[in-house]
């Protein structure tokens, strides 16, 4: 970041336009032009939203009533999602995540993990479920290509899991997590959202799992954000969290940082698994990102917390050809920001 001097004249925008895109002419190829926005981050990584549904409430996530439902003509179909998969891996996307909603309530999940499955230079499926219908699914899943699963759970509490995600299903989360590890999944990523007075004391209970089982338990400080106000006596600090862990374990070690990681990681030595922090409040990770979003009903997100979004579902129906796609794509991916707004402006 280059500091302005007094008396110095300030660089103008299209001085600015014309050294990133001499950065991109000297970094980007051979990576897709389209997906390297003006900062240099090659975008490689590609969640895309299978539904928006959901069989669990969350109390951070969703009132207990659910919320309004996008109508089905509006959402893609599994031929649009294809498509547009197919698009992006040709420009250089090598992982794509299946999200949701619960994306293994779409019931031809299977299918699309297959079609995936067989586009060229696709190096990564994963998924992020909740786990209600993991250890059913997951055999089909394996077969169908599936390399990578994170499942959400935030407590190994029974009471309080009901507590929080407002229905059963406890053990059958168990059993996901238990049947990804049989069938040689490894690690098995848990995403455990931490939440003060809620479960901030089940840090040591999570980390203790890792000794005996390939399990890469993700802490993510949670975004304190209620109904719309910031409620920061919620929020645990990866700080905090780390300094807890260690008091019981001094032994902690970080181990070397992934690149394009949102995650920190450490590990006990000895534990068969590992430990990891996503810092979304304390310490953001734009500089590094490489990943782009396409929600149920077709909307690319270029960030996550950006509320501009462009409809490749309308320019998919409209008959628009695989260049006009790409067009589109590229002037979303070359129009994000450098980072998300400030923690206390998002809300």
């Amino acid at each position: 970041v280059t500091q302005h001097r007094p008396g110095e004249p300030l660089q103008t925008a299209a001085e600015e336009l014309s050294r990133r895109r001499q950065f991109l002419r000297e970094h980007a190829a051979p990576f897709s032009a389209f997906l390297t926005d003006s900062f240099g981050r090659q975008h490689s990584y590609l969640r895309i939203s299978l539904t928006e549904k959901c069989n669990l409430r969350c109390q951070y996530c969703m009132p207990e009533e659910g919320v309004p439902l996008t109508p089905k003509a509006d959402l893609l179909t599994t031929e649009e999602i294809l498509t547009l998969a197919r698009l992006f891996v040709r420009e250089g996307i090598d992982k794509i995540r299946l999200t949701g909603g619960e994306p293994l309530i779409r019931p031809d999940v299977v299918d699309i993990v297959a079609r995936l499955h067989q586009l060229e230079g696709l190096r990564t499926i994963g998924i992020t479920t909740n786990g209600i219908n993991l250890a059913r699914l997951l055999p089909q899943l394996q077969k169908a290509g599936l390399s990578a699963i994170n499942i959400s759970l935030d407590t190994l509490v029974p009471a309080k899991f009901e507590f929080i995600v407002r229905r059963k299903g406890f053990h059958k989360v168990m059993e996901g997590i238990h049947k990804a590890i049989e069938l040689g999944y490894s690690p098995v990523k848990v995403n455990c959202v931490v939440m003060r007075g809620l479960n901030e004391d089940e840090l040591l209970d999570f980390v203790a799992l890792t000794e005996g089982l390939p399990l890469d338990v993700r802490f993510i400080e949670y975004m304190p954000f209620d109904g719309n106000r910031w409620n920061f006596k919620k929020m645990v600090s990866y700080k905090e969290m780390l300094d807890t862990l260690r008091q019981q374990w001094p032994e902690l070690e970080k181990l070397p940082e992934e690149e394009s990681s949102t995650a920190k990681a450490f590990k006990i030595p000895g534990f068969r698994g590992q430990l990891s922090f996503i810092t979304s409040m304390s310490e953001h990770f734009c500089g590094t990102c490489n990943r782009l979003r396409i929600t149920a009903d077709g909307n690319l997100k270029v960030c996550l917390f950006g509320n501009s979004e462009v409809s490749l579902r309308d320019h998919l129906r409209a008959g628009a050809s695989e260049e006009e796609l790409r067009r589109v794509i590229g002037a979303a991916v070359g129009r994000k920001k450098r980072q998300h707004a400030g923690m206390f402006s998002i809300a």
